[in-house]
């Protein structure tokens, strides 16, 4: 008998098969399961090693031994005519097929949880890059200042339209407002090859601007124009604008070249004003903001662009304070349903809305489809890409967050909120190293941004290095922040009085929406009951914090009690 033969007829072909296919299931299911439950990253490698060992052992003793009635024989031990080869072989057929049908359905249920497309998020090699930077205000009047950067961001949306070039988004390009630098250097750190830079003069309703195209590496202007016009002109000038800087950057469009959304000038005037206010960041200025939107509306209700930010408004609101979530998160749900009603077509509004749902409304499911048809719509809208990166922090499924949270920083390296996503990710990696140096680096950039110095102190309590955690949180801007890091890192430090005080400080706050940051100070205190009396009334008031249950570890020893999974499920978390 050959070689082939005598393999065929002891199943070692079959139990390959059987071992192969079920080889590729345990180290499907592992790579699922071991983020879930917060394995180290080693254990799928450790897997996978062992799988490949197995993998000649287990033909080896196919070859050698022999399944028989009385047990498992040696081959060379079993008369050929007892051999019951065959009933075995008809057995491995059945299992290999069970197995396949498993390795099918395991295969399509993947394929339904499917990470948002990362590959959406990358940069083309080659791509036509560009920064808008702020342009100047000319006007005597230096309150027109609110028209000069409205009009700026507008550009750079406008052309962020275009997914046949790069465009750094406003954080980033706003950053050297008023700020004496090199067109070299804007190109290096944001890595673009071209900038574009102009002035405003608003007198009345008389606007003259100014643009001009500069290539970074040779520093040559590439093209300029002005324009003196109406302020209701001013739509038409944008895509002028747009439609030149495409011409010179030789960018090959495969649609058309998008147009902004025009309305009357008053209503224009407004809505950049409103805007340009809540930039500020402070109640005040979001109260005010509001205001500003709203008597827009009064003139222009059709005007999706205004229902989109007055969704935003009210969003920042329940996020800093301003109103409380309870209130400020239906108002929210209110302008961005209006917006996609008057726009269905609108990436920013679809982004905001699956923000809603995993920060308010507690609707995870629906939201993964609004970041899908954000970036469907605009593959690299700066908001989709962003709080696509959260939401699959939020699920506690990093290796997924990751792509995103790393396109998001790229796309905008110097909007503060992707350093944060991007930090968390980083802890919830467990690469902690990474993540205080890319919360350094918003340091470096947003000195006085709330959150920043809390978010450092967190990679350093995760690693025990307590002192110099103490020394980030010593300089955290929002109180509420410093006293819960003040709270969680005295109590490691055994300074149980100054935990207590800390406390103390944040209790006294708690109205003002910080019921997640209670939650954290009790479970790592070990005030279990105390920690699931904060979370009740977390989601009672719709605090955004809850969103963090599954990644936070701050609150990892309460995982082993059945409320913490009532409460993943109450707030519907897909954990699947």
């Amino acid at each position: 008998m050959s070689l082939f033969a005598e393999l065929k007829r002891r199943n070692v072909f079959r139990v390959g098969a059987a071992y192969v296919v079920l080889s590729w299931l345990l180290l499907q299911v592992g790579e699922t399961l071991a983020p879930a439950l917060h394995l180290p990253e080693w254990i799928n490698s450790a897997l996978a090693f062992f799988v490949i060992l197995g993998f000649p052992m287990a033909l080896f003793f196919a070859w050698a031994f022999e399944l028989t009635p009385d047990g498992l024989k040696l081959e060379k031990d079993v008369e050929r005519d007892e051999s019951i080869t065959p009933v075995t072989g008809r057995k491995l057929d059945r299992t290999i097929i069970v197995l396949l049908v498993v390795a099918l359905g395991y295969f399509v249920w993947q394929s339904q949880r499917a990470p948002l497309p990362a590959e959406s998020a990358e940069m083309a090699a080659g791509q036509a890059s560009i920064a808008v930077l702020p342009f100047a205000n000319m006007s005597s009047d230096t309150e027109q200042e609110y028209f000069s950067d409205g009009l700026t961001e507008e550009l750079l949306n406008l052309l962020a339209k275009i997914p046949e070039l790069k465009v750094t988004s406003r954080t980033s390009a706003f950053f050297y407002k008023g700020k004496d630098i090199k067109i070299a250097d804007v190109g290096r750190e944001l890595n673009v090859d071209h900038v574009l830079e102009g002035s405003v003069r608003k007198s009345g309703n008389k606007i003259r601007i100014t643009a001009q195209l500069i290539e970074v590496e040779t520093d040559a202007h590439l093209w300029s124009e002005t324009w003196d016009r109406n302020l209701d002109d001013v739509f038409a000038i944008q895509d002028e604008i747009a439609a030149h800087v495409v011409d010179e950057l030789r960018v090959q469009l495969l649609g058309e070249l998008p147009h902004a959304v025009a309305t009357d000038g008053k209503t224009y005037s407004l809505f950049l004003q409103a805007r340009h206010t809540i930039n500020q960041r402070t109640h005040e200025s979001l109260l005010r903001g509001e205001e500003l939107i709203n008597e827009a509306l009064e003139i222009a209700p059709e005007y999706a662009p205004g229902w989109v930010l007055k969704a935003s408004i009210h969003s920042q609101q329940a996020d800093v304070g301003a109103r409380l979530p309870a209130e400020a998160a239906p108002m929210a749900r209110a302008a961005v349903d209006r917006a996609l009603e008057l726009d269905p077509d609108s990436a920013a509004a679809h982004a905001l809305s699956g923000d809603l749902m995993i920060s308010y409304e507690n609707n995870y499911a629906d939201a993964r489809a609004e970041f899908e048809r954000a970036l469907e719509l605009d593959p690299f809208n700066i908001d989709a890409l962003y709080q696509a990166g959260v939401y699959y922090a939020f699920l506690g499924r990093p290796e997924e967050a990751l792509p995103l949270a790393q396109a998001a920083r790229e796309r905008d390296p110097l909007f503060t909120a992707n350093h944060s996503t991007l930090g968390y990710v980083y802890n919830m990696l467990g690469r902690y190293d990474e993540a205080l140096e890319i919360i350094k680096e918003r340091a470096r950039i947003a000195p006085d941004s709330y959150g920043t110095y809390a978010y450092a102190a967190n990679p350093l309590i995760a690693e025990g290095r307590y002192e110099e955690a103490l020394e980030w949180a010593e300089k955290e801007r929002l109180d509420g922040f410093k006293q819960t890091s003040l709270a969680i890192i005295h109590w490691h430090l055994g300074n149980r009085e100054k935990s207590d005080a800390a406390l103390a400080a944040l209790l006294a706050q708690q109205s003002g929406g910080w019921d997640w940051q209670v939650v954290q100070v009790h479970a790592v205190r070990g005030e279990i009951d105390k920690a699931f009396a904060a979370m009740d009334a977390a989601y009672e008031n719709r605090d955004s914090g809850l969103k963090l249950i599954l990644g936070d570890m701050h609150v990892a020893n309460l995982r082993d009690d059945p409320r913490y999974d009532a409460m993943v499920r109450k707030i519907g978390i897909p954990v699947d």
